[in-house]
C-alpha cells in the first residue's frame, strides 16, 4: 500500500504513519454504532414505562372528569345544589374533604352568604378546578339571594369622648391615645419634653419637628399643664453636656453661658445672662421658666 501511494503522492514515512492512524479511527467510529446495536439491544423496558405512565395521566384525566376527589379518595356525586343552604355531608358528597366542608359550614353559619355562582371562587377551599366542575351544578334562587342580600345598617354614632391628657407627665401610650397624635407624635413629645425639661405652656409643642399650626389646633384642647415642677437649669454649676441637646440652645449658646461664667463668675439674676452676647433676648425668654440662680 505505501508503494502505491508513493507512486502517486510521494508520502514520507511519518506522513504515511500519520495517514494509516487517522484511516483507523474512521474505521472505528464506522462500526461502533454497528456493535452497539448488536451486543447492546433497545431497552424496552424504557418504552414499556412511558407507555405506562402515559395510561396514567389518561386514566387520571378521565377519573377527574367524572367528578372524583383526590382530597377525599371518593368518587365525587354531582348534583344541583345551593351554597347557602348546603349540609357538611353533601359537600363532602360534591367532593369537598371533612375539613373544606367545615369551613363552607362555618362561613354560612356565620352569616355569610353566596349571591352569585362566582362568589364560591372566594372561597379558599374551592380551587378554580372543583369550581369548575361544581359550576354548573350550582343554583341560587334569585328569591332566596334577595332574602339574604345583606342591608346596610348604619352603626349607631358613638360620640368621641376626647382624651385628657398632661403633656409634662403621659407616657407615649397616653399620648397616642390623643386624637391627632399619634405614635409618631407621641414619641417625638416625649423626647422633646426629656431634652426640654418640661412644658411650662402648650404652645412649646409647635417647637417640635413636623407639629405645625393645624396640628396643634388639632390637638391642644385634649391637653393640659397641671402645673408640675419643670426641670430646673442650674445656670451656675451646669456643664456643657447638661445643655447640648436642649432645644432652644445651639453648641456656640452652651459653649458661651460657660465661659462667661467662668471668666465673670457666677450669674445672680436674669440682667447678667443677658450680657452673653451671643443669646437672642427671645432665646432668654423662653429659658427664663428653666433657670435657677441657686448654688445647691
Amino acid at each position: 500500500m505505501r508503494k502505491w501511494l508513493n507512486l502517486y503522492f510521494n508520502f514520507s514515512k511519518r506522513e504515511y504513519n500519520g495517514l494509516l492512524v487517522m484511516i483507523i479511527i474512521l474505521a472505528v467510529i464506522r462500526i461502533i454504532p454497528y456493535f452497539y446495536r448488536l451486543f447492546i439491544p433497545e431497552n424496552d423496558d424504557l418504552l414499556s414505562e412511558s407507555i405506562a405512565i402515559r395510561k396514567l395521566e389518561l386514566v387520571e384525566t378521565n377519573i377527574r372528569e367524572k367528578g372524583y376527589s383526590r382530597k377525599t379518595g371518593k368518587l365525587a356525586r354531582l348534583f344541583k345544589f345551593d351554597p347557602n343552604h348546603t349540609s357538611l355531608p353533601d359537600w363532602q358528597l360534591l367532593g369537598l374533604s371533612a375539613k373544606q366542608a367545615a369551613v363552607m359550614i362555618r362561613y354560612t353559619a356565620k352569616g355569610g352568604r353566596f349571591y352569585k355562582k362566582s362568589d364560591l371562587q372566594k372561597m379558599y377551599p374551592i380551587s378554580r378546578e372543583m369550581y369548575d366542575r361544581l359550576e354548573p351544578y350550582i343554583s341560587i334562587p334569585a328569591g332566596d339571594s334577595l332574602a339574604f342580600k345583606k342591608k346596610y345598617v348604619p352603626y349607631a354614632t358613638i360620640k368621641h369622648i376626647p382624651v385628657i391628657v398632661d403633656i409634662n407627665t403621659a407616657d407615649t401610650v397616653e399620648l397616642d391615645a390623643v386624637k391627632g397624635i399619634g405614635p409618631a407624635f407621641a414619641r417625638r413629645i416625649f423626647r422633646y419634653r426629656e431634652r426640654l425639661g418640661g412644658f411650662y405652656q402648650k404652645e412649646q409643642l409647635m417647637g417640635i419637628y413636623g407639629l405645625d399650626s393645624a396640628k396643634y389646633a388639632e390637638i391642644k384642647d385634649q391637653l393640659r399643664i397641671d402645673g408640675h415642677a419643670l426641670r430646673p437649669i442650674y445656670i451656675n454649676r451646669v456643664e456643657f453636656k447638661d445643655l447640648q441637646h436642649h432645644p432652644y440652645l445651639n453648641f456656640k449658646q452652651v459653649n458661651a453661658i460657660i465661659q462667661f461664667r467662668k471668666q465673670h463668675g457666677n450669674y445672680s439674676n436674669i440682667a447678667e445672662l443677658k450680657k452673653v452676647a451671643i443669646l437672642p433676648a427671645e432665646t432668654i425668654d423662653k429659658l427664663i421658666p428653666y433657670i435657677s440662680f441657686d448654688h445647691d
